[in-house]
């Protein structure tokens, strides 16, 4: 097996541990809506694979694919095989796989910690806080936060865009079942996740603005903050409901996805 066939793997793999990540996201955010309860983010749902001997191994295969993913995602962005170009549009969109890989990077070691040690660090949420607090201390760092919330706007701004363009059937193979079904499930995901992003890049231009870390949030603040609005039980149903859709994809994906792979060598 050579360099491409090794990457191609990963990143398969890889797609399969963030449809699952996505799938308890948005079970567990439903559950939370017809109980009352708050929604978790995206390191609690992986928290509760922790028990038992069978949750440990899946969380080693899934942080196992997350690494893929990132790996995948940063070659990406290195060696452009979409060829998006050095231009503005071209290097925000490889500045973007360069987020997506390192975030996945983060999830990968922390559902790493889990397996390996039967317990993690904090929340998501606790986690944003702490990662705005560490940038806002760097010179310049209420900038560099904000420019974190821009950056989360525009990958809002591409998932809305997915959603309605649906680019993204381009790059499933041809040999798809169902391909019509699976497109739609993928729109209402990407719709859903570009609602959690727009939130979070919310919290993050208000952190700016405040020069107060704990203003920052990650996936359950988002959440959260979609439940206590009017009609909050019923859109937060709606929005779990996309990302749970998000991760079938992104399931389906790990099997029928082209990707693209530029070997260094």
């Amino acid at each position: 097996m050579n360099f491409d066939d090794r990457l191609t793997l990963l990143a398969r793999l890889g797609f399969a541990a963030r449809g699952l990540v996505y799938v308890l996201i948005g079970w567990f955010a439903i559950v939370a809506a017809r109980s009352g309860a708050r929604p978790d983010d995206n390191r609690s749902a992986l928290q509760s694979l922790a028990d038992g001997g069978a949750g440990q191994l899946l969380l080693g295969v899934i942080a196992l694919g997350l690494v893929g993913y990132a790996i995948w995602r940063l070659s990406e962005a290195w060696f452009d095989p979409d060829q998006y170009g050095s231009d503005a549009k071209g290097m925000i969109k490889r500045g973007g796989y360069v987020v997506s890989g390192l975030v996945h990077l983060g999830l990968a070691w922390f559902a790493a910690k889990l397996a390996f040690a039967k317990r993690g660090g904090g929340s998501g949420d606790a986690e944003a806080d702490a990662s705005s607090a560490w940038l806002m201390g760097l010179p310049g760092g209420v900038w560099l936060v904000g420019i974190v919330g821009l950056v989360l706007l525009v990958s809002a701004a591409g998932n809305f865009a997915e959603a309605y363009r649906a680019k993204f059937a381009a790059h499933l193979r041809g040999d798809l079942p169902a391909r019509k079904s699976v497109i739609a499930a993928g729109r209402l995901g990407y719709a859903a996740r570009g609602m959690v992003f727009l939130i979070v890049g919310w919290f993050a231009l208000r952190a700016a603005q405040t020069e107060n870390p704990e203003a920052a949030g990650g996936t359950g603040q988002a959440l959260r903050a979609l439940q206590d609005v009017s009609y909050g039980p019923l859109l937060l149903v709606v929005v779990a409901a996309g990302l749970l859709l998000f991760g079938l994809f992104g399931i389906v994906e790990a099997r029928y996805r082209e990707v693209k792979v530029v070997s260094p060598l």
